[in-house]
């Protein structure tokens, strides 16, 4: 990838080489409330989740009697984890253009393996059907041959329980 990511996943600082061309990086301030000097997006995004879990498990919130103030509470919370969020979701459209101009032949080949791990999918899922397919045409296919011999078939239930003792063989006698 010609522009790393900026920082996300290590110390790198904001304006290293191949960020050049003023797109915002992990670091970098984007539009919102101001960040602390080495805080990411990332960073943010799980400090603002940690807050919204522990806003819904916090005894403040269990102990509170103003429901009104407790939903305003947890609702600032998560307003602010979907900020953050859709910030995150911002950056890495952002480098995803980026790639798409910089090497659009990637792209492609993304495009391509996508539509190959589908046609696989869908292969296995007409094979599967396929099967289940031979399957019942196997039962009906049982079942219209015992239509067709309905002469060696007893009619009535006396009759059938006749027929199978018939073939059940007869005890041993004891001596």
């Amino acid at each position: 990838m010609a522009a790393p990511l900026g920082g996300m996943f290590s110390g790198q600082p904001p304006g290293h080489p191949g960020d050049s061309r003023g797109q915002p990086s992990l670091l970098q301030a984007a539009p919102g409330p101001p960040r602390t000097s080495n805080s990411t997006l990332v960073d943010e995004l799980e400090s603002s989740f940690e807050a919204c879990f522990a806003s819904l498990v916090s005894q403040d919130y269990v102990n509170g009697t103003d429901q009104e103030e407790i939903r305003t509470g947890v609702d600032q919370c998560i307003q602010k984890f979907l900020d953050i969020a859709r910030q995150t979701e911002c950056f890495f459209l952002q480098k995803r253009l980026q790639l798409s101009v910089q090497k659009p032949e990637q792209v492609i080949k993304e495009d391509v393996s996508e539509l190959r791990n589908e046609l696989q999918r869908k292969d296995a899922l007409v094979q599967k059907h396929l099967t289940k397919l031979r399957h019942w045409q196997q039962v009906l296919e049982d079942i219209s041959v015992q239509h067709k011999k309905p002469a060696e078939i007893p009619q009535g239930s006396l009759a059938y329980l006749e027929q199978a003792s018939a073939n059940i063989p007869a005890p041993m006698k004891q001596t």
